[in-house]
């Protein structure tokens, strides 16, 4: 689940994430897109310490300074950040690394880089995360799941629970959602019914 900083979200990335580790998420994703680099730091902080305790993973977006600084176990990076190529050796010898991926050739090209998993997407229309790229479809999903061999592949884009079945079934290892939860009457609610449909694979 991300936990993002969007200012049209009535609750904030930490809160977010504490519906996240109340709704049985297995992995909180930090995006932090309008936030300074004190304010999402300290953001970070706090969604590292309730992780921890509810023992799930904790990535951090873009930034491996930040995922350094929260502690974090990962960083995600985009196609226009820093590639894991140029990653300090300390930083890559410290945190998993994903790569977004929109194309076969990307995911090839980020399989080639070494990363330790792929997202993938946007799976169907999404308002939230405008990558350049329509929706992509769960047959594409497939092809992907195909091309990175063993690299886990994690699919994200307009995703609810019925459709994170489709996702399952077309060979993601995971989903990765923010309005589902960031925009949801009740986030912990809406955890956990993504939670089951990961459940029931």
């Amino acid at each position: 689940m991300l936990a993002d900083d969007d200012p049209g979200w009535t609750i904030d990335p930490v809160a977010q994430a504490e519906a996240a580790c109340a709704g049985g998420a297995q992995v909180v994703q930090l995006r932090a897109k309008h936030a300074t680099d004190r304010v999402a730091i300290g953001w970070g902080v706090a969604i590292r310490r309730m992780t921890r305790e509810a023992g799930l993973t904790f990535i951090v977006n873009d930034r491996f300074d930040w995922a350094l600084a929260c502690e974090a176990d990962g960083v995600h990076l985009g196609q226009d950040d820093l590639p894991p190529s140029a990653l300090p050796a300390f930083a890559r010898e410290r945190l998993a690394v994903g790569r977004s991926t929109h194309s076969a050739e990307q995911a090839r090209a980020a399989c080639a880089e070494g990363v330790d998993y792929l997202a993938y997407g946007p799976l169907f229309e999404t308002a939230n995360k405008d990558t350049g790229y329509g929706a992509r479809g769960l047959e594409a999903l497939t092809r992907i799941v195909e091309v990175a061999g063993g690299t886990p592949v994690v699919a994200i884009g307009g995703i609810d629970p019925e459709s994170a079945r489709e996702a399952y079934a077309a060979g993601a290892c995971g989903i990765a959602v923010i309005g589902a939860v960031a925009g949801a009457s009740d986030p912990v609610e809406a955890t956990r019914s993504l939670t089951a449909s990961a459940d029931g694979r």
